[in-house]
C-alpha cells in the first residue's frame, strides 16, 4: 500500500483556542497501536480537556478520547490511557524550564495525519480570564457583522 502524502485533520481542539492564549507550537509524533490508528483514520478522537505533561525526560499525552475500533475485539486499548509523545529531548526540555518557570500549560491544539503518519500539535498556552474570553467573543461577532453586511453590499 502506498504512502499517503500531505495532511489529512483527524482533530482540533476548539476549546483551547477559548480557554488559553496559544504562545509557541509544536509538532510531536504520538505513539499509538493499531486499532487506535484505524479508530483516528475514520476520525474518532476528541481532544477536549487533554494536556501534556511531562514526567521522566518524557512527554504524555493525558486525556486524549481515541473510541474502540468496532472491529478490534481484544486489540482495543483503554480509551482514555496515556500516549507517550515522540519530540527531541532538547524539545521535552525546553518545553519543561518553559512551563516550570513560566507557569504555562501544555495543550494539544490538533490531531492530523501527515505523509501517512500520526501527528499532535501541541502548544504552550497561558490561561485566559473571563474578560479576555468575553473580549474575544465580542471580536468574533464584530467581525462577523461586518462580513456580513460587506456580504449584503457586494450583492446589492
Amino acid at each position: 500500500m502506498a504512502r499517503q502524502k500531505g495532511t489529512k485533520s483527524i482533530a482540533d481542539n476548539r476549546k483551547a483556542f477559548h480557554d488559553y492564549f496559544i504562545e509557541d507550537r509544536f509538532e510531536a509524533g504520538i505513539v499509538l497501536s493499531g486499532t487506535e490508528v484505524k479508530s483516528a483514520r475514520s476520525g474518532r478522537m476528541n481532544l477536549k480537556d487533554s494536556y501534556v505533561t511531562i514526567k521522566d525526560g518524557e512527554a504524555w499525552l493525558v486525556g486524549v478520547h481515541i473510541s474502540p475500533y468496532e472491529q478490534g475485539n481484544r486489540e482495543n486499548k483503554d480509551p482514555m490511557r496515556s500516549r507517550k509523545l515522540l519530540l527531541h529531548k532538547s524539545e521535552i526540555i525546553r518545553l519543561y524550564t518553559t512551563v516550570k518557570q513560566d507557569g504555562l500549560t501544555i495543550v494539544p491544539t490538533k490531531c492530523y495525519f501527515k505523509d501517512g503518519k500520526v501527528k499532535v500539535e501541541i502548544g504552550l498556552a497561558k490561561g485566559k480570564k473571563n474578560y479576555d474570553k468575553r473580549d474575544t467573543l465580542a471580536e468574533k461577532a464584530a467581525t462577523r457583522d461586518i462580513e456580513r453586511s460587506m456580504k449584503t453590499n457586494r450583492q446589492s
